[in-house]
């Protein structure tokens, strides 16, 4: 159902069971899939894809074009996954092409009031965007991944999976997966062992991450013997390897 005070550019192609509240407005190139609702005054531009099932609320900004000085109008996409919760006011921009032309958001994911997610991020599956959490251009979040209210997330960080990050931070470094962070600057609290055990890992994976934890971070040891030393006693682990293959490939550096 399209309300009759909605705008919805002939160009854009919406599944018959969307519906559209008051006020919104659907640009020429929006595609949005079945199931999905779009509250009122929200506003989808640009080559902006939307999966089905999604929960768009009032006044959301998807698909407009990002706050990138070099932006000069070109063709740039949006993808945005299905089962998702868009709340008020939350704002997610188009790619741009100083890097891949897109921006990705997964699906399963909860994006709190007034959140942001700038232009070239990708969201991956089951990541939760607290109230007015920010994210600069070219951030990458990690699945399950959980980043709190008021953090401010520097362009091109890196956030591994099933990570938390407390209220009120300001990440500049990556935040490796697994663990809890927070500060100004941040830094880590040890595992996230509650979000670990409400995912399903078993108190046998837990305590052999928080045993790799203990050498990487709290050892005082050089990374690279660090990672020797887990490699040897710990490698054989899919979530060790993981975890010690995110720290080895860092480019900006990663928080500890």
């Amino acid at each position: 159902m399209i309300h009759t005070t909605a705008i919805v550019h002939e160009g854009a192609e919406i599944h018959e069971s969307v519906e559209i509240g008051p006020y919104a407005i659907e640009g020429p190139h929006v595609k949005i899939g079945a199931g999905t609702t779009v509250g009122p005054h929200a506003v989808l531009d640009g080559r902006t894809e939307i999966g089905e099932n999604n929960q768009n609320f009032h006044h959301a900004s998807i698909g407009a074009v990002p706050l990138h000085a070099k932006y000069r109008g070109e063709p740039t996409r949006l993808t945005i996954g299905s089962e998702n919760i868009i709340r008020e006011f939350v704002t997610i921009h188009l790619g741009t092409v100083e890097d891949r032309s897109i921006t990705i958001v997964g699906s399963h994911i909860i994006l709190m009031a007034y959140a942001h997610v700038a232009h070239d991020c990708t969201l991956e599956d089951a990541v939760i965007l607290a109230n007015a959490a920010t994210l600069g251009g070219h951030v990458y979040v990690e699945r399950n991944a959980i980043v709190g209210g008021l953090v401010g997330v520097h362009q091109f960080v890196r956030i591994g999976r099933h990570a938390i990050v407390g209220g009120m931070s300001g990440i500049r470094l990556d935040i490796p997966p697994f663990v809890r962070a927070s500060g100004v600057p941040s830094k880590l609290y040890g595992l996230n062992t509650v979000g670990l055990e409400r995912s399903g890992f078993s108190p046998e994976e837990i305590g052999r991450l928080r045993k790799a934890y203990r050498t990487l971070f709290q050892s005082g040891e050089l990374l690279e013997s660090a990672i020797e030393k887990v490699q040897a006693e710990l490698g054989e682990d899919p979530n060790v390897e993981y975890l010690m293959a995110f720290l080895k490939k860092s480019e900006r550096g990663f928080c500890r």
